[in-house]
């Protein structure tokens, strides 16, 4: 068994993260699948389908939720999600942070992988300049 992994994020950004990290890995053997937040999407139709896709993806061991925007929509959707389920959130996804995820999800527990998923997310941020 191994963790679950679900993207709550604005239109186009999960289906576009998850389409390169599949270009990546070639080969993703976790659950995981996309929820898109639209702008005119109503929160209780939302959090019904999270609802629905954490049944789907939870195997047992939990379900890693990562989603874009800390504060927006995607983001409040799954506070609400089901009670008695467990649950981790990160916000602030990113290509390394789901390349991370994805690579160790079969490895570690809920508790691990999101650990390695705010690590992935972090180390994916590097500023270089030159001011000549």
């Amino acid at each position: 068994m191994s963790v679950g992994v679900l993207l709550v994020t604005h239109d186009g950004v999960g289906t576009s993260l998850l389409a390169a990290a599949h270009t990546v890995l070639r080969l993703i053997l976790v659950p995981v699948d996309v929820l898109e937040v639209g702008w005119q999407c109503e929160p209780d139709e939302l959090r019904h389908r999270a609802n629905v896709l954490l049944r789907e993806l939870d195997k047992g061991e939990g379900v890693l939720v990562l989603t874009d925007l800390f504060g927006a929509t995607p983001s409040n959707v799954v506070s609400d999600l089901e009670h008695g389920r467990r649950i981790a959130r990160v916000s602030g996804l990113n290509l390394p942070m789901l390349l991370r995820v994805l690579t160790y999800c079969s490895d570690c527990g809920l508790e691990k992988l999101t650990q390695a998923a705010c690590d992935g997310g972090r180390s994916g941020v590097v500023s270089e300049s030159d001011y000549g």
